[in-house]
This record gives C-alpha cells, structure tokens and sequence, in this order.
C-alpha cells in the first residue's frame, strides 16, 4: 500500500514537472496566426503547419527545462518537489535534454525555411527564442526584474503569432498583429498567475514578479482589468476592420475568464488555495485562443 502511495506520489510530480497544459501557450500562437493567413490568402500548407506545430512544442519543452536547470541556481525552487531537476538530481542531464528540444525545434523551422527558400520565419523563431532565454538565463534573468510578462507578450503574442501567419502566408500583415495582441495579453497572464502563490520564495531568491511589487491584492486588480482586456480590445479590433465580426465568438470564454479572476480575488493571499490559478489561466488562454481562431475560419465561409 506504501508502495503504491509512493508511485501515485511520483506520478503526480512528473506530471506537475512535464506542465502538459502550459503547452498551449506554443500551440494556440500558431493555430491563430494559420487562421489569420487563410482568412485572408484562402491558402493552408498543411505540412508548414504541423512542422511549425511540433517545433514550437519542442522549444517550449526547451523553455520549461531549462527554466528548471536555471532556477535550481538561483535556489528559487527549494521548495518547488515538481522541479525536474529535483526529481532527477541530475542538472546536466536535464540541461543537455532541453538543449536537444531546442535543436530539433530549430530544426523542424528550418525545414520550413528551406521549403520556402524564405529564412524570415527562422529569424523570428530565433528573436523569439533569444527573448525566451533572456527571462531565466544567465547572464540576463530578466525574469527577476520583474519583465517576464513583457517578454511573454512579445514572443507569444507578435512573434509567434507573426511568425505562423508568414509561414503560411510569405508575407506580414496589420490585421495579424493586431490579433497578437489578443494572444500575447493571455500568454502573459498565465505566467502572471504564475507568481501569486510564491511571494515569499521570490523574496527570498531576489526576484521582483509584479507580484511582489504589486502585492497579491492589488495584483488581483491588475488580473481582472488584464482579462477584461483581451474581450475590449477584441472589440476595437472588429470596430476597426482588423477582425472579422465573429471574432466575438471569443465573449464564449468569458465564464472561463470569471472562473478565472473571481478565484484570484477571493485567495489571491492563499498560497495553498491560488496555486492553480496559473491552470485556470490556462483553460482561459486555451478555450479563448481557439474560439477566436474558429471565429476568424468561420468569417472566410460567410462571404460565399
């Protein structure tokens, strides 16, 4: 019966280290920026997308470890039992294993690349991998300054959100970056919820989240405006032409988006409580990414 406790035990941990939902964050850029290209060019290479899809699934691999290698430097995971380099004691390993992720990404975009004979979508995959390493790597670890929100934003929002749309598309367009907007507001706050629930490690490890300058109650606040956003600003975008009408089928996520913030106010100081808030964030950033990108297909139907 030990026995079995034990290997439940370690199988909920891999589980917590492996983050199989915080994938989304590299699938829905991509099928958002495919959706926007074929919306507005008819056309859909499905071998560029399903290259693009399990090399943007490899980097985030990439990320996820070697942000564990990172952060077991800093000893800002002490208390972090899911941390793969905990469940492994061995850093190299897991360090060279992410290295790999990242070379077969790498890969999979220049294939791409030399299908097209069209290197502009590797450029940006590089930009965006170079932001992605800046966040927890040395010597930048601009992750404890307090500017990983903004780099999440950047790359997941205008850079893979763009760089999808070119790989389809060979070309650069206002209404995608518009709508990468919408995309990189939801990435940031998943990794926004991310620190409500340990304050005091950061603390302790020198690193300043916005919620540690913010405090957990004022970053509720901040939580509930920056999901209110993604809805408001997706109504501009249609008023100005940038999105097709149903791109208000977007409104459908919005209990995902209550469910979301009404548990963020009500144990935004309990560690224990808000812990898996960064998963309801998401199922948030899932649901409304692919309603948006169903919305954006849908429109190319009406006009026949």
């Amino acid at each position: 019966m030990t026995t079995e406790l034990i290997t439940q035990k370690n199988r909920k941990l891999w589980l917590a280290a492996i983050k199989p939902p915080m994938y989304s964050v590299a699938v829905i850029p991509i099928i958002v920026g495919t959706a926007v290209a074929f919306a507005q060019t008819g056309i859909f290479h499905p071998q560029i997308f399903f290259a693009f899809l399990g090399a943007a699934i490899l980097i985030i691999a990439w990320l996820n470890l070697s942000n564990d290698v990172f952060d077991s430097e800093t000893g800002i995971d002490v208390n972090k039992a899911h941390s793969v380099v905990h469940l492994t004691g061995n850093k190299a390993l897991v360090f060279w294993v992410s290295n790999l992720c990242l070379g077969l990404g790498i890969l999979g975009i220049l294939a791409i690349a030399w299908w097209q004979r069209d290197w502009t979508v590797l450029g940006l995959i590089l930009l965006c991998c170079a932001l992605g390493y800046s966040y927890q790597g040395p010597p930048f670890r601009w992750g404890y300054l307090g500017l990983g929100e903004i780099i999440c934003f950047i790359t997941f929002g205008p850079g893979a959100v763009t760089a999808a749309y070119y790989s389809q598309a060979q070309s650069f367009s206002w209404e995608s970056l518009a709508v990468s907007f919408i995309i990189g507001i939801s990435t940031s706050i998943i990794l926004f919820c991310s620190h409500f629930h340990q304050v005091e490690d950061d603390l302790a490890a020198g690193k300043r989240s916005p919620i540690v300058r913010l405090g957990t109650a004022r970053g509720s606040q901040i939580l509930t405006w920056m999901t209110a956003s993604i809805f408001a600003v997706t109504v501009i975008w249609i008023i100005l032409g940038y999105l097709p009408w149903l791109g208000i089928l977007i409104f459908a996520s919005l209990p995902f988006a209550y469910q979301l913030v009404t548990h963020v106010e009500q144990y935004h100081d309990r560690p224990d409580k808000v812990n898996n808030c960064k998963f309801l964030a998401v199922n948030f950033h899932f649901i409304s990414g692919l309603l948006l990108a169903l919305g954006i297909i849908l429109s190319t139907q009406m006009r026949y």
